[in-house]
């Protein structure tokens, strides 16, 4: 046997005498000794370890290290050593060590995932845990080394085997289920497969969603505060978005697609029409249309109402003691806060002629200088001016300056009143009346005769009255259903002047019903019950519940 082994084999007796070797021991001998001959003849160096168990020698150049064979002893007690080249084990060991290296590398991660992971092979006996295992389940993760998953199942401490359908459909699988600790988790199992292509190893991660469900519900909670905050601040800002802008008619399609189109450009815009039409509603329209929206803010300046002394300052800012009562840091104007967006001139007609002139350089050089400073400062900012004023007029009247009049005047939109463009009054009462429902807890609504009115109306102040009178008559009135004897007294004298000078007078059932209505409307607010109004007007209580139900009036006070 020694003589067919692919290593150098070597018998040594008791007083280091070479007894035997083997033909692979031979073709490394330089010479060949004729007759017995001491190990250290052979070996340019030959060394004991370990009780002689472990020996090291040169043959050929090389370095060899022979062990001893246990339970061979040959004959006379001869010892039998097997020979290695030292640099195969050399490398040999490097490569163990490198493989130590990896697994204590795989180990510390597996140890350190913050999922729990768990390692069975095909069978379902679990191999490895870490210790998040302990932490999502509340188990030792040393119990679960060496059990079946079929065990754990039986004991209550898994409900299902994701390993068994892995195995099963040879690929990944997920399931969400309650653990023995009573928490939701998310299970993931692997398949690991062999060179063979069938399956070796399962991996299963555990990650428990409570933690993942808490930061979606804070998330929720953020998400709803950030939500209504931004709600707050746009209404403190009265910025719209542009969905809220309401309207029906053609007139104001119009100008919405002329919005849309000039909303990217730099141009100045002039925006005309009576007070009250909206014109500050559209100058926000044309800043959130654009691309100065995420660049600067809108700054809006009322040029009529600031003092003609304080207007300068405010407009153009000032420095350090530019005068008496001025702030010690200074402070800037408005063209400087709307640095990169749009500023927004409002009731640009009442601009004191000193400041026009001042006004059209800044615009002109797109510069302005500070009231107390020598330098000069660039600026990027639109300019939207609107008036309810004719200007053509006041620069005829040399009211206004005519250059200035033409910086402003690039693109000018005209807003109708509501008079002209009755298609929008009904759209904006329902939405004024279903905010400010909204605003304060309230189910107010109009009868069709109020609404008839509204429609009907001039409206002077145009959506700013309209806006006041619908808040008004929601919180001040006590019904569910307001009434034309809600209204206020100038209003309900129109209507009731307005009914008298209709062509087309009331028919005799739309006057009794106007009629009873105003009667009943009295009555609730005189007595507390059905049963008196029915007396006091001679009719049943049965017919007074039928009325009151028909023409929608109610009152907190009145019981049957």
């Amino acid at each position: 046997m020694i003589e067919e082994l692919p290593h150098p084999v070597i018998l040594i007796s008791e007083d280091d005498q070479v007894v035997k070797f083997n033909p692979y021991f031979k073709e490394l001998l330089v010479r060949i000794p004729k007759g017995g001959c001491e190990v250290s003849a052979i070996f340019e160096e030959w060394k004991y370890f370990s009780d002689q168990k472990i020996a090291t020698g040169h043959l050929a150049e090389k370095k060899y290290m022979f062990l001893k064979i246990n339970g061979y002893t040959g004959e006379d007690s001869y010892r039998v050593y097997i020979g290695h080249e030292t640099a195969f084990l050399d490398g040999l060991t490097k490569h163990v060590k490198e493989v130590e290296k990896i697994n204590r590398a795989l180990d510390a991660i597996i140890e350190n995932s913050y999922d729990g992971i768990y390692i069975t092979d095909r069978e379902g006996i679990t191999l490895k845990t870490n210790s998040a295992i302990e932490r999502i389940t509340g188990i030792p993760k040393e119990y679960y080394i060496g059990k079946s998953v079929d065990r754990l199942i039986k004991r209550g401490i898994l409900s299902s085997s994701v390993t068994h359908k892995v195995v099963k459909q040879r690929r990944t699988v997920s399931v969400v289920q309650e653990n023995y600790a009573g928490k939701e988790t998310l299970i993931t199992g692997s398949p690991v497969f062999n060179e063979d292509g069938e399956i070796d190893r399962v991996v299963t991660n555990i990650r428990d969603l409570s933690d993942l469900n808490d930061l979606l519900d804070e998330l929720t909670k953020v998400n709803q505060l950030n939500s209504k905050y931004k709600k707050e601040i746009e209404k403190l800002r009265n910025i719209p978005s542009r969905d809220r802008i309401i309207f029906a008619s053609e007139k104001m399609k119009s100008i919405e697609e002329i919005i849309d189109r000039i909303a990217d450009v730099d141009a100045t815009v002039l925006l005309l029409g009576e007070t009250g039409v909206g014109k500050d509603v559209l100058a926000r329209m044309i800043y959130t249309g654009s691309n100065r929206s995420v660049k600067g803010e809108f700054i809006k300046i009322n040029c009529g109402a600031i003092p003609p002394d304080l207007l300068e300052s405010e407009l153009f800012g000032y420095e350090t003691g530019a005068f008496t009562g001025a702030s010690q840091k200074g402070k800037p104007g408005m063209f400087e806060l709307a640095d990169g967006g749009i500023l927004f001139l409002d009731e640009i007609g009442e601009l004191p002629l000193p400041l026009q002139v001042k006004l059209l350089r800044a615009i002109q050089e797109r510069e302005i200088q500070r009231i107390g400073g020598t330098k000069p400062k660039k600026f990027d900012v639109r300019i939207v001016s609107a008036t309810n004023r004719n200007l053509k007029e006041m620069v005829r009247k040399g009211e206004f300056r005519e250059d200035l009049y033409y910086r402003l005047h690039v693109i000018p939109i005209t807003i109708p009143p509501l008079r002209e463009r009755r298609d929008d009054i009904l759209p904006l009462i329902d939405f004024f009346l279903q905010n400010t429902n909204d605003r304060y807890n309230l189910q107010k609504k109009l009868d069709s005769y109020v609404k008839d009115f509204f429609f009907r109306y001039d409206w002077p102040g145009n959506v700013r009255e309209m806006l006041n009178l619908i808040e008004r008559l929601v919180l001040t009135t006590s019904n569910e259903t307001l009434t034309i004897e809600d209204l206020p007294s100038d209003h309900k004298e129109l209507y009731l002047s307005d009914c008298a000078c209709q062509s087309n007078p009331l028919s005799l059932k739309e006057a009794v019903e106007l009629a009873e209505k105003k009667v009943l409307t009295q009555a609730v607010q005189k007595y507390h019950t059905t049963y008196e109004i029915a007396e006091a007007l001679e009719s049943s209580q049965a017919t007074i519940v039928r009325k009151l139900k028909k023409y929608e009036i109610k009152s907190n006070e009145l019981t049957r």
